[in-house]
């Protein structure tokens, strides 16, 4: 969108938050970069420039406003809408790849060159993986600054720097402040009071956001143990890279307010990253909507609860063995069959609160369970053996450099996986937005009473006006049915 200069004018213009990471503004006199949203009065249009990342603006030399804050701007909603090559480096970037394994280990996740991937990204984002990666550690670092007692020279290697002094360096080319200086002026506003080990923070969207379905959905369907709603919030534990963490999560009028445990402070950025992806936080609901609006039978639904989001998991491969377990009996029987795993098999934690107790347990913790201690049909219990399996020596893999349509096919080639089991992992462990599950009972029941096609095949034909949305179309199906999954708990 950013080569759209007219367009992009209009939204600064007007200050519409709709556009926020999509593009940013800088501004060539005062050197500053904005999201389109920024308070402040808008430039003339002659000293505007727009870049598609903050990336791109920090490479071409400018800092981050201090009013508008543009690194806490909502992720681009093209990463989730996509499954090519960039789409799936920005995933990856976002979970902390490069910093974990660097450019080559980001390159051979995608079955590029390092040199591949650099091209590509410079071509569309105007910055290569690393430029991107920098930009995430600084974000990352004020989170920490600002949000944390942690001494700096913790908070550097937390971030990813790999030194004290490119910590320094980063943060006072980004905001043009010393770090010392960003936790001073945080430390002046009005703070909730701290909690030791615990980060405190807000995640943004795209309004408008319907928590009912996001958060009835994650309550409805929470496996004990792993996961509970309390007082307000869904918590519900993590499996990390450097350790595990804790993460509570209350839907507020202009935002997700996050509070994170974490055993590693380095996990932040990943956690964060994860959370995002569970609430697709990144959506553009008013693309979504409209859309939707144009089938007259889909239209009432959406005018009654605008902002749907597509509940998606934290872990594909915990998902996938859920999706096993569900298929075919009630929600209840589904999570009392995920608890039992999780009991039998899950690494304990230790929660203050009390109500969390285990990890997911690993593919490989589970691919030596034996088939017959599973209270399940004979044809389930391979299913799932065969999916473990799968997961556990990486024949299969569902992560967030999944190639959607590839994962597909070998998903379909396993035993016991029909089309229902393989589009509700695709909708919500790939995240892929135009997943359709037209054999799901609630979706043939919701046709039923609408007035839509009743078989899967005419259905599926009459739901191609809705592409390349029909995940977020099932999300509004779903509401005709008086279902859990459609309230946030008392």
């Amino acid at each position: 969108m950013h080569t759209d200069t007219e367009r992009c004018v209009r939204a600064v213009q007007s200050k519409d938050a709709r556009f926020d990471g999509w593009f940013f503004t800088a501004v060539l006199t005062t050197r500053i970069y904005c999201r389109p949203s920024c308070p402040v009065v808008p430039p003339k249009v002659r000293n505007m420039t727009f870049y598609p990342s903050a990336a791109a603006c920090q490479q071409a030399g400018f800092r981050a406003c201090k009013r508008c804050r543009p690194d806490t701007s909502p992720g681009s909603p093209e990463w989730n809408a996509r499954a090519d090559s960039v789409a799936r480096a920005m995933r990856l970037i976002r979970d902390g790849v490069v910093d974990r394994e660097g450019v080559p280990g980001l390159a051979s996740r995608l079955g590029y060159s390092a040199r591949q991937i650099e091209r590509q990204l410079l071509a569309e984002l105007g910055a290569g993986p690393l430029a991107l990666a920098r930009a995430q550690r600084a974000q990352t670092a004020r989170l920490l600054i600002e949000t944390t007692t942690l001494p700096l020279a913790e908070v550097a290697f937390a971030a990813g720097f790999s030194s004290v002094r490119t910590f320094n360096e980063t943060v006072r080319e980004v905001f043009a402040l010393a770090p010392g200086e960003l936790r001073t002026r945080a430390a002046r506003g009005p703070l909730a009071p701290a909690t030791p080990g615990v980060i405190a923070l807000r995640l943004p969207y795209r309004a408008p956001l319907n928590p009912s379905n996001l958060f009835g959905h994650l309550a409805a369907t929470a496996v004990p143990g792993i996961e509970e709603w309390r007082d307000g919030a869904y918590r519900r534990t993590l499996t990390l890279p450097y350790g595990h963490g804790i993460v509570a999560l209350t839907p507020q009028p202009d935002h997700i307010a996050c509070r994170l445990s974490l055993t590693d402070p380095r996990d932040l950025t990943q956690a964060i990253s994860r959370c995002r992806w569970l609430l697709d936080l990144d959506a553009d609901p008013v693309a979504v909507d409209s859309q939707l609006r144009t089938d007259p039978l889909l239209a009432p639904l959406v005018d009654a609860g605008p902002g749907r989001r597509v509940p998606r998991t934290v872990d594909g491969a915990e998902f996938a063995v859920r999706a096993v377990l569900g298929q075919q009996v009630s929600t209840a029987a589904a999570r009392t069959h995920a608890a039992r795993l999780v009991t039998a098999h899950g690494v304990e934690v230790e929660d203050p609160e009390g109500g969390l107790t285990h990890l997911f347990p690993a593919p490989q913790a589970l691919a030596g369970l034996d088939p017959e201690s599973l209270a399940l049909p004979r044809t389930r219990r391979t299913t799932l053996t065969t999916l473990v399996a799968s997961l556990a020596d990486g024949t299969l893999r569902l992560g967030t450099d999944t190639d959607w349509e590839r994962a597909r096919a070998e998903l379909s080639a396993l035993p016991g996986f029909g089309p229902w089991t393989v589009e509700v992992i695709a909708m919500r462990a790939f995240g892929d937005p135009d997943a359709f599950l037209p054999t799901d009972l609630g979706i043939r029941r919701a046709a039923e009473r609408l007035g839509l096609p009743a078989t899967p095949a005419a259905l599926t034909a009459r739901a191609a006006d809705w592409r390349p949305w029909r995940a977020y179309a099932v999300q509004y199906l779903w509401t005709v049915d008086d279902h859990p999954i459609n309230h946030l708990p008392a």
